[in-house]
C-alpha cells in the first residue's frame, strides 16, 4: 500500500512539474513574441517624430516628484505595475531635464509662450522649484509670455505658477496654501500591543529619529527644533511668492478663522476667493484659455493652440546618450540622493560602496580636475557614510578639490558625507545639521512567550548568537544595553571630532550646534556648519575656480544601466508611448487607499534599509515635511 501511495504521489508531483514547465514556457514565449513585435513596430514607426509648429507654446506638464536623481526601477516590473494600476511609488521628474528643456525653449524662436500645466506635479523642495523658476524668469526675459492654468493649485503647484505673467483658474477651481508641517506616525502603543520591546541607544537632546518607536507624540524638544526650521521655510516661501505676485506677506491665510472670513466675503466661492486675494488673475474655462493661446501662437488641427508637451520637447532637445569630450578638462558631479545604506545600491539610494566607486572614478580620471558632490539625503548608515567620507578625503589628497552642494536636505549622514569637502554650499532653505547618531533594536521575547514559542540552547560564550539575531528572541541583558550605549557615545564623539577637524571648530563648539538639532541652510551658515549659500551651479563654478579652470565641461558620473536593462527600458517606453500597454485604471477608492498606506509603507521600508554592520545610524526622520 505504501509503494502504491508513493507511486501516486510521484505521478502527481511529476504532473505538477510538467504543468509548471509548460506554463513557464508559454509565458517566456509570449514575452519574446511581444518584444519582437515592439521592435518591429518601433523600426517601422519612425515617421511619428514630433514636429514643433513655426509658432507654438511649450506646455510644461510635469508629472511626478521633482528629484536630483531618479530612483532605479526594474523596467519590466514598472511597465506591468503601471498597466495594472499597481504602481507603488510616484513618478519622478529630473530637475536637470526641466532646466535643459527651458533653456532650449528660451533660445527656440518657434516657442513663443510657456504654459504651466502643473496638475500632476508632486513633491518638490523649494530649492528645486526655485531652480526651475530661475529658468522661467530667463524665458520671460527673452520677451516670451508665461501662462499658468489649472483647476487646483496646491502649495508646490502655486509656487511655480507664481512665476507666470498670468495665473488662470477654472471656475470650479481652488488654491490651497497650507504652510509646512512635520507629522511622523508614532508606533509606541502598536508595538506594546504586539508585545515588541524597543531598545534605543542615542546621543543628542534633539535626536528625534527614534521617537516614533518610543512615544505616542512628538517631544517638546523635537517640537522646539522642528517649528524653528519649518517657520523659516514658510517665511521664505511667503516672501518669494509675495514679491512675484505683488501683495503683502500677511495676505496668506494661516488660521481657519481668517480663511473663513475671506470665504464668507466670496459667498463660499473658492475661485472667487482666489481672485479677491490676488492669488490668481482670472477665472477662465478651458475653452476660453485655449482661445487666448490660439490668438498668440495659432490654432492646430485639433482646434486647440499650437503646442508641444514637455516630454516631446525633451525628446527633441535632450540627447538620449550623453557624450563627453575626451580632450577637455571636467568638473564632475556625483549625486548622492536618498537613504545611506551599507554596500552597493541602485540609483535613488546611496550605497556606501557604490557611491564611493563613483567618486573613485573621478579620482582616477586625469581629465576630471574637481568634483561637486550633490547631497540630497536625510542620512542612514554611519558606517557607509564614513566609507564615502574616506573617498572624499582621497580626492582631496589627489589634488582635486571637492565642493559639497546641499539640496533640499543634507542632514545627519547627509552632513557626515559633506563635512570632508573643501567647501560646503547650501541653499538658504536646505535642511541640514542633525549631527547625532542612534542605535535601534526591537526584540520580541514577550511576543514569543504569548505565542508559546521559545528559543533555547547553549554557546561557548555569552556573546554566542549575537550576530545571528538571538537578542531578537531572547531580549537584551543590562550589560548588553550598556555595551551598545557605549558604542553609540563613541560614535557621536567621532562624529563631533570629524566635523570639528573639517570645520576648524572645537568639539565643544560643534556639540553646541549638534545634539541632533536640525537647521536651515541660512542658519547653518551663521553657525559655521556651511561656507556659502548658493545653487548647484554656484557650487560647480566654485569647484572650477578652486581647480584653476576657466574653460571646462561638466560631467555627470552616475550608475549606468546594463545593455539589457537599457534595451528593455527603451522598448517598453516606446510601447507605453504608443499605447500598446494597458493604462492605469485604478479607481478613486484604490488611489485613496494607496495614499493612506503610503506613510506606513515608507516607515517600514526605511527600517528594512537600515543595514549598518555596527547597528549605528545617523538619520533625520523629521526632515520630511508635509
Amino acid at each position: 500500500m505504501a509503494d502504491k501511495n508513493s507511486g501516486v504521489l510521484r505521478r502527481l508531483f511529476g504532473l505538477v512539474a510538467r504543468l509548471y514547465r509548460g506554463f513557464r514556457s508559454v509565458i517566456l514565449n509570449l514575452l519574446f513574441i511581444t518584444l519582437v513585435v515592439i521592435i518591429g513596430i518601433s523600426i517601422f514607426s519612425g515617421d511619428d517624430k514630433v514636429e514643433v509648429p513655426p509658432t507654438a507654446a511649450l506646455v510644461l506638464n510635469l508629472t511626478g516628484d521633482l528629484v536630483e536623481e531618479k530612483r532605479w526601477t526594474d523596467p519590466v516590473a514598472t511597465a506591468i505595475n503601471e498597466s495594472l494600476g499597481a504602481e507603488e511609488e510616484a513618478p519622478e521628474v529630473l530637475v536637470a531635464d526641466v532646466v535643459k528643456v527651458l533653456k532650449s525653449a528660451t533660445k527656440d524662436n518657434r516657442i513663443q509662450a510657456l504654459v504651466l500645466d502643473l496638475s500632476a506635479l508632486g513633491r518638490g523642495s523649494l530649492d528645486k522649484m526655485q531652480r526651475i523658476g530661475n529658468e522661467i524668469t530667463a524665458f520671460k526675459a527673452a520677451g516670451k509670455k508665461v501662462f499658468a492654468y489649472g483647476g487646483f493649485y496646491g502649495q508646490n503647484q502655486y509656487y511655480l505658477a507664481s512665476y507666470a505673467d498670468e495665473i488662470s483658474l477654472s471656475p470650479m477651481g481652488a488654491v490651497l496654501l497650507e504652510g509646512y508641517g512635520a507629522y511622523p506616525m508614532y508606533y509606541k502603543n502598536a508595538l506594546e500591543k504586539l508585545k515588541i520591546n524597543t531598545h534605543v541607544f542615542r546621543v543628542g537632546t534633539y535626536k528625534s529619529a527614534v521617537e516614533p518607536f518610543l512615544r505616542n507624540d512628538m517631544s517638546e524638544a523635537a517640537k522646539e527644533a522642528n517649528i524653528e526650521w519649518l517657520n523659516a521655510l514658510w517665511a521664505d516661501y511667503k516672501q518669494q511668492v509675495a514679491v512675484r505676485r505683488g501683495f503683502a506677506v500677511d495676505n496668506f491665510d494661516e488660521t481657519y478663522a481668517a480663511l473663513l472670513q475671506k470665504l464668507q466675503a466670496a459667498e463660499g466661492d473658492l475661485s472667487q476667493y482666489a481672485v479677491n486675494a490676488g492669488l490668481v488673475d482670472t477665472i477662465k474655462t478651458r475653452e476660453a484659455f485655449r482661445r487666448d493661446l490660439i490668438a498668440i501662437v495659432g490654432e492646430n488641427e485639433d482646434h486647440s493652440y499650437n503646442h508641444v508637451t514637455f516630454n516631446d520637447y525633451a525628446d527633441l532637445t535632450i540627447p538620449a546618450q550623453q557624450f563627453t569630450n575626451p580632450l577637455t578638462d571636467k568638473v564632475a558631479v556625483v549625486v548622492a540622493r536618498g537613504v545611506i545604506v551599507d554596500g552597493s545600491a541602485k540609483a535613488g539610494t546611496i550605497g556606501g560602496d557604490s557611491t564611493a566607486a563613483l567618486l573613485r572614478i573621478a579620482r582616477h580620471d586625469d581629465k576630471i580636475k574637481a568634483v561637486v558632490l550633490r547631497v540630497d539625503s536625510p542620512g542612514g548608515s554611519a558606517y557607509a557614510s564614513e566609507v564615502i567620507a574616506q573617498e572624499i578625503r582621497l580626492l582631496r589628497e589627489a589634488g582635486k578639490p571637492v565642493i559639497a552642494s546641499m539640496g533640499s536636505v543634507a542632514a545627519s549622514g547627509g552632513y557626515w558625507i559633506s563635512a570632508p569637502a573643501n567647501e560646503i554650499w547650501a541653499e538658504p532653505t536646505t535642511i541640514t545639521g542633525s549631527i547625532g547618531i542612534f542605535g535601534l533594536l526591537h526584540t520580541a521575547e514577550n511576543a514569543m512567550a504569548t505565542l508559546g514559542l521559545n528559543v533555547d540552547g547553549v554557546g561557548t560564550t555569552e556573546l554566542a548568537g549575537l550576530s545571528g539575531g538571538l537578542p531578537l528572541f531572547k531580549g537584551l541583558t543590562g550589560e548588553a544595553k550598556d555595551l551598545f550605549q557605549l558604542l553609540i557615545e563613541r560614535g557621536y564623539s567621532e562624529f563631533l571630532t570629524m566635523v570639528g577637524e573639517n570645520r576648524n571648530m572645537s568639539t565643544t563648539d560643534v556639540d553646541k550646534v549638534a545634539q541632533g538639532r536640525v537647521w536651515t541652510g541660512a542658519k547653518a551658515l551663521e553657525l559655521g556648519l556651511v561656507d556659502k549659500l548658493g545653487s548647484i551651479d554656484d557650487a560647480v563654478k566654485a569647484a572650477a575656480d578652486k581647480a584653476g579652470l576657466s574653460q571646462y565641461d561638466i560631467q555627470l558620473i552616475q550608475q549606468e544601466l546594463s545593455p539589457s536593462e537599457q534595451m528593455i527600458k527603451d522598448l517598453l517606453g516606446e510601447a507605453q508611448a504608443q499605447g500598446w500597454l494597458p493604462q492605469n485604471t485604478a479607481s478613486a477608492e484604490q488611489q485613496l487607499l494607496r495614499k493612506l498606506t503610503t506613510q506606513l509603507k515608507q516607515d517600514f521600508v526605511l527600517l528594512n534599509q537600515f543595514n549598518d554592520p555596527n547597528g549605528i545610524y545617523s538619520y533625520c526622520v523629521s526632515c520630511s515635511i508635509n
